[in-house]
């Protein structure tokens, strides 16, 4: 009996141990929010597009072209990400050569259709050629939020006349290309 009462004492521990309720830990494990250092400003690259066209029975030549410029104020986003305004300069030229109408364009020149979010955290994304029609030769401009995840942006209108005169509106229909002009999209602006 000597010998049978610690075996006994065991199994009691042992079969008293699995009967006792565990405790369920109430902690939570995560990984630590680092939040991303800003990256040195962000530029859109340098580009430019030639378009041919005929305007009242006469050949013109459209040249877009958008350049990243480090003159003008840097906007940040959200994450405190810097990103570089752009320049974008319209030229339009004659079949002699001779220039018709020729402007350079920032985020300022519309700063009367944008609103004061804008001002401060757009950029000039980019000008577009789109047609002619009866007020003149037409383009798209977009001032938007330099974030790539946002699709944030301000559609404007810029027409020449045939006295290279400029109009500037809000473009509240414009074209956003969800048809089978796709491939044309790319090949007409900056």
């Amino acid at each position: 009996m000597k010998h049978l009462f610690p075996l006994i004492l065991v199994a009691g521990l042992v079969v008293f141990g699995a009967c006792k309720e565990k405790k369920e830990s109430t902690d939570i494990i995560t990984t630590k929010y680092v939040p991303k250092k800003p990256q040195p400003p962000i530029a859109m690259p340098s580009e430019t597009i030639t378009k041919n066209v005929t305007w009242q029975d006469k050949p013109y030549t459209v040249v877009i072209t958008r350049q990243a410029s480090d003159s003008l104020l840097q906007v940040k986003d959200e994450n405190g990400q810097p990103y570089i305004d752009n320049r974008v300069e319209i030229v339009v030229t004659r079949a002699d050569g001779s220039v018709f109408f020729k402007k350079v364009f920032t985020k300022a020149s519309f700063n009367a259709y944008i609103d004061e979010s804008f001002r401060k955290n757009g950029i000039l994304a980019g000008i577009q050629y789109d047609e002619i029609d009866s007020k003149g030769m037409e383009f798209s401009v977009v001032v938007g939020l330099p974030d790539a995840l946002d699709d944030v942006f301000v559609p404007l209108e810029l027409v020449v006349d045939r006295f290279a005169n400029i109009a500037i509106s809000r473009d509240d229909d414009m074209d956003m290309r969800g048809n089978d002009d796709d491939d044309d999209y790319d090949d007409d602006g900056v």
